[in-house]
């Protein structure tokens, strides 16, 4: 039976011992950001999940409405709920300096979410 032939040794892997060369050590890259930054992008992230339930209600309300579900004075509570949900985000985006458009997060592959 051929002997087999010795695997060569690697540099950082002597066959012999411990490694000759040391090994480099990846350090964590520190998040540099900016108070306003982050205040910023967790108002957009909450805000986004907010217009995409608002959206999700003003779907619901409408198929009640046009089911015949709900009789005049709910119809007429729901409608301004509806708008005063709708201006109230309307004043959280200018507080946070955010646009529609800033909402409507991409998905990737998925497309955009709202």
């Amino acid at each position: 039976m051929p002997a087999r032939a010795a695997r060569p040794a690697r540099a950082h892997e002597p066959e012999d011992g411990p490694p000759t060369e040391p090994v480099a050590r990846v350090r964590p890259t520190r998040l540099d950001a900016d108070e306003d930054d982050l205040a910023r992008g967790l108002g957009q992230l909450v805000l986004t999940i907010v217009e995409l339930l608002r959206q999700l209600m003003e779907r619901q309300a409408i198929r009640r409405v046009e089911a015949g579900g709900l009789d005049e004075d709910e119809v007429e509570r729901l409608g301004r709920a509806l708008l005063a949900l709708e201006r109230q985000m309307d004043e959280l985006k200018e507080t946070f300096g955010l646009t529609d458009e800033d909402l409507n997060l991409d998905l990737g592959p998925l497309g955009r979410l709202l």
